[in-house]
Order: C-alpha cells, then sequence, then structure tokens
C-alpha cells in the first residue's frame, strides 16, 4: 500500500512530467554580457519532461516517483485513443511503442525508482541528490538505446528517415548536456524545496 503522502507525490509528479513535456528549457546569456548586449534566452535543446521525473524522485521518493511514471506511461498509451489527450510529443496510443523514442519513455520507471532510492538513502545531501538525479539520467539513457537497437533491430523505425547511428545522436548525444544542466537545477531546488519542509 502507498501512504497518502507518496499518492500525492505521484499526482504531482505525473502533473509535472506531462506539463514538463510541452515546456522546453532555456537559460539566459551569461550575466557579464548583459550589459553588452542585454538578457536574451537560449534554448537547451530539451524540455522540462526528465527534469519532472528526476525531481519526483528527490521529492517524492522511489515509490511516488515510480508510480507517477506507471500512471504516465498508462495514460500515453490508453487515453489517446479514448479522448484525444496528447500525453506524449508525438501524440499517444498502443501504437506509440512503435516510436524510437519510447524506450526513453521507458526509461522513466527505473529511473524515477533510482532516483528516489538515492535521495532518501541517508540524510539530506546536495551530492546525494546529485548522485541519484545522474543515475538516473543514465538509466533513462540506457534503456532508450537498448530500445532504439530493437526498434531498428526488427524494422519498426523504418518511418524515421535517419540511420540508427544518427538517431543515437539525435535522441541520446545531442540531449544529454542539456538534460544534465537540468539535473543539476533539479538536485539544488529539491535540497532547497526539502530544506524548507524540514524532510
Amino acid at each position: 500500500m502507498f501512504a497518502p503522502t507518496e499518492l500525492l507525490w505521484a499526482l504531482i509528479g505525473l502533473i509535472l512530467t506531462i506539463a514538463g513535456t510541452w515546456l522546453e528549457v532555456f537559460i539566459t546569456s551569461p550575466p557579464w554580457h548583459w550589459g553588452e548586449v542585454g538578457v536574451h534566452a537560449l534554448s537547451l535543446g530539451v524540455s522540462f519532461q526528465v527534469g519532472a521525473v528526476l525531481l519526483t524522485g528527490c521529492l517524492g521518493g522511489k515509490n511516488a516517483a515510480t508510480l507517477a511514471q506507471i500512471a504516465y506511461l498508462a495514460l500515453g498509451l490508453v487515453l489517446f485513443h479514448s479522448f484525444e489527450f496528447q500525453v506524449f510529443t508525438q501524440g499517444g496510443g498502443i501504437g506509440y511503442v512503435r516510436e524510437p523514442t519510447f524506450g526513453f519513455l521507458i526509461g522513466f520507471i527505473p529511473a524515477a525508482w533510482i532516483c528516489g532510492f538515492w535521495a532518501f538513502r541517508t540524510k539530506l545531501k546536495l551530492e546525494m541528490l546529485a548522485f541519484g538525479c545522474v543515475c538516473g539520467l543514465m538509466v533513462i539513457h540506457a534503456c532508450g538505446l537498448v530500445y532504439l537497437l530493437f526498434a531498428y533491430t526488427i524494422g519498426w523505425a523504418t518511418a524515421v528517415p535517419i540511420s540508427l547511428t544518427e538517431a543515437v545522436l539525435v535522441y541520446s548525444v545531442y540531449r544529454i548536456p542539456g538534460q544534465l544542466a537540468v539535473a543539476c537545477a533539479v538536485s539544488v531546488i529539491a535540497f532547497v524545496v526539502r530544506q524548507l519542509m524540514f524532510y
């Protein structure tokens, strides 16, 4: 059974993950250039989606975070057919399993568990939060790459007009720097929030 607080964090995590799918991550230009060229927003080329997964683990723990991601996948695979409610970036429905990026979504589940596990493994420490976030990010990419290889091997990725090598670069390698920046930000945010909430 889940504790009421875990269910609440799972709901929050689900909402954050859905919202994060549609919000792109931006940073500002360096402060030392603001006087010359002003403040400019620079895109990191990733969404807040992965950050939401990691943040739920850091704040809600492994059970809540895992439940949130299971619910996220279930909503994306089921609700799209019933209500045309687009949860994933390319739509949804059971046919989404043939998308080459679906493995990264599957990776959200173990990543949420691992991040939540490390976040509450010891007394609150920024280093442990950061370690959990990086471990979670690595798990997402490991699952995504394995699934990508699987999709190309059995021919599911024929609709994608790029080679496997290009797909690895586009869906994983190019996104890692931006997602690492998000993981660092999540660690700091979770550390501050947990101190404010005394847990």
